[in-house]
């Protein structure tokens, strides 16, 4: 039998304002948390006794090394996700310094008015507030008090359809995150520099060019794991498409001063392909609006 994988997630260095999007209500929480709301049916609370309704509810919006469970159309897999204490207050954090905190969502569908998270904060310690509504979560815990106007959604909240919350932002495998790295143009001259600099100019192209390929070729399986991961990957992975066909292309001009047509024909047909799957990408992201 296939162990399920569990995979940790965290905000990708270069989608920080996509990190939180938005918060949506939702009938069935991935978190497996309902939340609590104020009201005049609901008055137990045990910080007050609610005399008039408010239209305030509290929840749990994302739960430190909870493992959610996912699974992937593309490859037919089930697998789980968890995010950390540090990933969970640094999507707090963002959630609020991009003001996204009047943008939900109802099912992870259509975007709704008259929703604002007017409180926000992590539970530090067994004296948290957030015991006041019942929930004994770790610490680390991001919790939101959100404000109902729309009179629809507040409707389905107190029938008892909408019983809890979900986020909607971009993340990425925490493993992918590691591996990536940015080479400078400086860089990429430096390496070439040395790489000249230790071989003899009568050694064949192919010594040379097929380091500058394997890294190409990192980058290009990146590009291809990434892409097959969920939907989130189609702008991360044309990001690495065009990284590897950069590389590429300097491969290429080398190959070409250094008149190695067996090099030449070969790199050129990797940057045929990269570019192919870096369109693809594109047209992805872009029918997604990521």
């Amino acid at each position: 039998m296939t162990p399920t994988k569990i995979v940790e997630l965290v905000i990708a260095d270069d989608s920080q304002e996509l990190a939180i999007d938005a918060i949506s209500l939702v009938t069935s929480p991935a978190i497996e948390q309902d939340f609590v709301y104020f009201g005049k049916e609901k008055n137990n609370l045990t910080f007050a006794k609610v005399d008039e309704e408010k239209r305030m509810l509290v929840s749990p919006a994302l739960i430190p090394n909870k493992q959610i469970f996912r699974h992937d159309p593309n490859t037919d897999s089930d697998y789980y996700v968890y995010f950390s204490p540090d990933t969970v207050r640094k999507a707090s954090e963002l959630y609020l310094k991009h003001n996204n905190h009047h943008k939900a969502t109802y099912q992870h569908q259509d975007r709704v008015s008259g929703v604002l998270t007017v409180e926000s904060w992590i539970k530090e310690g067994d004296q948290d507030k957030s015991k006041l509504y019942g929930y004994d979560l770790p610490n680390g815990t991001w919790f939101v008090k959100m404000k109902i106007e729309n009179d629809e959604l507040w409707n389905k909240i107190k029938e008892g359809e909408l019983k809890g919350l979900s986020i909607e932002g971009y993340f990425t495998n925490k493993f992918e995150q590691m591996q990536k790295k940015e080479f400078t143009n400086e860089e990429v001259k430096t390496a070439l520099k040395e790489l000249l600099s230790v071989q003899k100019v009568d050694l064949s192209i192919m010594d040379d060019a097929a380091k500058l390929m394997d890294l190409g070729n990192s980058f290009y399986k990146e590009a291809v794991q990434t892409q097959s991961n969920a939907q989130g990957g189609w702008k991360l992975s044309a990001h690495n498409y065009d990284r590897a066909i950069k590389i590429y292309e300097k491969a290429l001009t080398m190959a070409k001063e250094l008149g190695s047509k067996e090099a030449i024909k070969d790199i050129s047909k990797q940057i045929t392909i990269a570019s192919g799957k870096q369109k693809e990408a594109l047209s992805y992201e872009k029918k997604l609006n990521l």
